[in-house]
């Protein structure tokens, strides 16, 4: 609010269900506040700093059928062409992409340097209504059924071998390996 939104809304839960909620959920009750506030554009960060899940972005995307663009470091709106221009960080470089208005945009960190608020902006947002909703208002009946059983290293790989000629890789991914 100190950085000059209009408005912010806390969706309430308790100590009991809080351990519970899953990406499903987020993006569940985010649907639910883009469809009647009419948003056309959503933006969040690249993933949680709880669970690390990297979920949420991708999953609302698909709940509300819109584009979506994750791990953005770069974004510029291109009014002409009502779209977003953007760019994310792959293996290979810089990917460069256009996106429609209506999308869901995960940030990377590299995206904005954070700021300080100036003082008579927080004192200002101190006193700021937030609109406050309670989770029970959301239908998320159909997600809470999520359970995560197990969760397993992946198994040790061995060590490579060296090989002096192209014969004898040939021979081992034949023979040992059995990949040709």
């Amino acid at each position: 609010m100190a950085f000059g939104a209009d408005r912010a809304v806390l969706i309430q839960t308790n100590e009991e269900i809080d351990q519970a909620i899953q990406p499903i959920h987020v993006a569940k009750v985010l649907k639910a506040i883009v469809e009647k506030e009419k948003h056309d554009l959503v933006i969040l960060g690249k993933q949680s700093i709880d669970d690390d899940y990297n979920q949420t972005g991708q999953m609302l995307a698909s709940l509300l059928g819109w584009p979506q663009a994750t791990f953005i470091s770069k974004i510029e709106f291109k009014p002409e062409e009502n779209s977003f221009y953007i760019e994310r960080e792959i293996d290979g470089g810089i990917q460069k992409l256009m996106v429609p208005a209506n999308s869901i945009i995960t940030c990377d960190l590299r995206l904005n340097k954070p700021r300080i608020p100036r003082l008579p902006n927080i004192m200002k947002a101190n006193k700021t209504p937030i609109e406050i909703i309670k989770l029970d208002t959301f239908d998320l009946k159909s997600a809470l059924g999520i359970k995560i059983v197990e969760v397993n290293e992946p198994p040790k790989r061995k060590g490579g071998v060296i090989v002096s000629s192209v014969d004898e890789l040939i021979d081992k991914l034949r023979n040992e390996a059995k990949v040709i």
